[in-house]
């Protein structure tokens, strides 16, 4: 009711201010208490997805304890020691039981999430999965294999929150393709990950699920908006994983947990089956995609993904299958190369993991061409984030309805909530196929294969992503281009590049130049990534320049050799 509504209601001619008081003081009260019912709704709604969450753990200990006493002569630790394609062959040949690599990986999932809270969600149906997968006549890539799943990604049976309440109690119908087809090739999805409040962040925290830590340092973010997969495969909780990108969310927590992880070319996987809280997006491409230990783990996720039932269940992807010449390639590159986006200015490690690399590619044959990524500005500002939001944020801002903003996203959601004239006059008019042209055409002129290119990080201390969102741009400029991109650790944060953070000041010297030098100090240790770029539906070149570098990584930081000896301390430390 109005306040003109109550003025009507006097007697005319008569204004008791006593009368007028009450009326006011009863409709201020009538308002708090419909907010207190409503914000008791929305808690009562988060307790009960807790509850089941709870009853899921308790499951999984249950199955897992009693497989154990079954089983008490079951090797755990080498099983969780195995690489995925060790342990793929070692399931197909049968010298491994799809039971005892499930129930393993359960009860470390289990321990992993008691640490860190990333479980969301246990899929009981895994147990039916693995008798299924036992009776298929034919092992497909993937026989066996455990595999953990966004939040988002719909399963059947299970709810796709986004860490929001409007869709609490939304229960999957069927799977999606993604999953469909995983399980058809033998995968085993076994539990959901958490995901920030509406996963337009790359923290890791919701008010239903609570926030996810980073398993090499607590007091550090795993990333997102994919940061619980993030955190249970760098835990061991987990050995292949499925998040989803639109502006990083599987390459930042693969960079901030040490793991390597791939964004395709939009629709070279399907992403139908998918819960998104923003509809209709044109200018920016998501995708879901493979999180791993290692390359040749995101390879055979490929091989095993772009098959017939997925060219089948979704004729929108173009049945191109896995190209596995260029993947085996061993032909020098012609890579580009940055070290700084002209936006952000990488952190101290960040330059050093591209510099260091570009030198081992260099020794190795390979030929690196200084490049610098035309109007990244434009890119961030226009193409990436008006883009995102050219509906004003309104689709983003319907989901929060019902609702509370997490206190991480508080500072993004309330500029979503300008005032309409002042989204009017931010409004764009986008040409991203045009600056789609102008990037490739600057790749052309210099003959490139790949590019090779910072990736965000060390991981960020908690609190600190909701705040740096245009930080973002190392990344997001991928998905505004819609190339495939690829990340991988490197090396580790020094001491020396803790002491040189000291004296960080960006670009500008502004208050975000600022919190980025206070988001990634405190990391010595951790590891730092870059990132690996090829051409839209090049996956197989961007997989093989990845594995590529992840080789020439590891031999370096085995140890010095004799050519190293001068060389950085940092040379001598294992990933």
């Amino acid at each position: 009711m109005v306040w003109a509504d109550l003025w009507l209601l006097l007697p005319e001619g008569e204004v008791d201010p006593r009368a007028m008081a009450a009326l006011l003081c009863g409709s201020a009260a009538a308002v708090l208490a419909l907010r207190w019912v409503g914000q008791r709704r929305i808690q009562e709604k988060m307790e009960q997805a807790r509850r089941t969450r709870d009853l899921g753990l308790e499951r999984m200990e249950k199955v897992a304890q009693r497989f154990k006493q079954q089983n008490p002569r079951i090797q755990a630790g080498h099983i969780l020691s195995l690489p995925l394609v060790e342990l793929a062959e070692k399931l197909k040949e049968g010298s491994l039981s799809p039971e005892s690599v499930l129930y393993t990986y359960i009860e470390q999932a289990l321990e992993v999430t008691r640490e860190v809270n990333c479980v969301t969600d246990f899929m009981q149906g895994c147990e039916e999965q693995l008798r299924e997968v036992q009776r298929q006549k034919e092992r497909g890539l993937l026989y066996g294999v455990p595999v953990s799943i966004k939040d988002h990604i719909g399963c059947k049976g299970h709810v796709s929150t986004g860490g929001l309440v409007q869709f609490l109690g939304r229960v999957e119908e069927e799977d999606s393709v993604i999953v469909q087809v995983l399980k058809r090739q033998g995968a085993i999805p076994f539990v959901k990950t958490n995901v920030p409040q509406s996963m337009i962040n790359y923290d890791c925290s919701n008010l239903i699920f609570g926030q996810t830590v980073n398993p090499l340092n607590h007091k550090k973010s795993p990333g997102g908006s994919s940061g619980g997969e993030g955190a249970l495969i760098a835990g061991g909780g987990s050995i292949l994983g499925f998040g989803t990108d639109v502006a990083g969310s599987i390459r930042l927590p693969s960079s901030f947990c040490g793991l390597c992880g791939l964004k395709p070319t939009g629709f070279r996987l399907s992403i139908q089956g998918l819960t998104s809280p923003i509809a209709g997006m044109k200018s920016v491409t998501g995708m879901v995609g493979p999180m791993a230990r290692d390359v040749d783990s995101l390879a055979l996720c490929m091989r095993a993904l772009l098959c017939d039932d997925m060219f089948r269940l979704d004729p929108t992807v173009p049945p191109l299958p896995f190209d596995e010449e260029v993947y085996s390639s061993s032909a020098p590159l012609r890579i580009g190369y940055y070290d700084g986006d002209g936006y952000f200015q990488p952190s101290p490690s960040m330059r050093r993991a591209v510099q260091e690399t570009r030198k081992l590619l260099q020794e190795a044959g390979h030929t690196l061409i200084p490049f610098t990524p035309p109007r990244i500005d434009y890119v961030v500002d226009e193409l990436f984030t008006r883009g995102l939001f050219s509906d004003g944020a309104a689709n983003l801002l319907d989901k929060f309805k019902g609702d509370i903003v997490d206190p991480n996203l508080k500072s993004q959601i309330s500029s979503y909530r300008l005032p309409t004239l002042v989204k009017r006059i931010l409004a764009l008019i986008l040409k991203p196929v045009a600056y789609r042209t102008e990037f490739i055409a600057k790749w052309r002129e210099l003959e490139l294969n790949v590019m090779l290119c910072p990736a965000l990080g060390p991981a960020f201390n908690k609190g600190y992503p909701g705040k740096l969102f245009a930080a973002s741009s190392y990344t997001n400029l991928y998905n505004v281009l819609n190339f495939p991109a690829g990340v991988l650790p490197v090396t580790v944060v020094t001491e020396a590049d803790e002491e040189e953070l000291k004296n960080y000041r960006g670009h500008y010297s502004d208050p975000w130049d600022k919190r980025l030098r206070e988001a990634v100090e405190g990391a010595v240790g951790l590891p730092v990534a870059v990132q690996c770029v090829a051409l839209p539906w090049q996956e197989e070149l961007c997989l093989r320049f990845m594995k590529e570098v992840e080789t020439l990584a590891r031999k370096r930081n085995v140890g010095p050799t004799d050519d190293d000896e001068d060389d950085d301390d940092a040379d001598d430390l294992d990933l």
